[in-house]
């Protein structure tokens, strides 16, 4: 039986990285795919972003991957820009934004956010029509054959939800979760590649690592935005929200 690691949202935190490639590699799994947002953040965008080139199989755009690219007149932006440099931008620039295979016999599609763009955000507690409206196919996606499971990344919360013969899940983040205070990963298990009706699984994964590591890296570096951060970072709470849901 195969096993694929589905990593998502790095965003440049080194040590919730190699905590969660280790642990990867601990359980025999040799397959990873990577649903973006490797960069921003956190402090390493440019050795998340070359770790993650050579040890991931496939890797998709997210949203900071995307908006990067692009000029800006914001100084943190810009502080992440210059650590990239040019020829990791140009790679990134080159990262598609849909994976599909088949792993026994059902039809996997992922992206980093949904059905629609990288930027059109669907949460956890979203209606049902959201969520089904992942599994259709748009502009965005083409038209492929519809999948029976979708994965994801971008809100930084891990979930599984199953609905008659789908099943949507989101892999959580790696560098910046905004649920609980370790990383997070998927794994998909089955017979990748096959049309053929076999067994299969879906496992969320929560890896520990040094926050206090990932902070004084940041610290140390002169990162702008280190206090909300560090804050996310200790308490699973996104910099933007009012009140402590999700």
């Amino acid at each position: 039986m195969d096993r694929i690691a589905i990593i998502s949202d790095i965003h440049g935190n080194l040590p919730a990285l190699h905590a969660t490639l280790d642990d990867i590699a601990a359980r025999g799994i040799t397959r990873i795919f990577c649903l973006g947002d490797l960069v921003g953040k956190g402090p390493h965008s440019d050795q998340a972003t070359d770790i993650c080139r050579a040890a991931c199989e496939a890797i998709v755009r997210g949203n900071w991957d995307d908006f990067i690219l692009n000029e800006t007149d914001k100084p943190a932006l810009q502080w992440h820009q210059q650590r990239l440099g040019p020829a990791r931008l140009d790679y990134i620039a080159t990262l598609p934004y849909l994976l599909e295979f088949e792993m026994s016999g059902k039809r996997i599609r992922l992206f980093h956010a949904s059905q629609e763009s990288v930027y059109y955000r669907v949460q956890m507690d979203d209606t049902r029509e959201k969520h089904m409206a992942m599994f259709t196919n748009t502009p965005f996606t083409g038209d492929g054959p519809p999948p029976d499971v979708v994965g994801y990344g971008d809100i930084h919360s891990a979930y599984a939800k199953s609905f008659r013969n789908r099943t949507l899940f989101n892999a959580g983040s790696v560098g910046n979760p905004l649920d609980v205070t370790q990383a997070s990963y998927a794994i998909l298990e089955g017979t990748y590649g096959s049309s053929a009706a076999a067994p299969f699984g879906i496992q969320l994964v929560r890896v520990p690592y040094d926050i206090e590591r990932a902070i004084s890296d940041a610290a140390a570096l002169g990162m702008p935005e280190l206090a909300a951060y560090a804050n996310e970072l200790r308490t699973a709470r996104y910099r933007g929200r009012k009140v402590d849901v999700e």
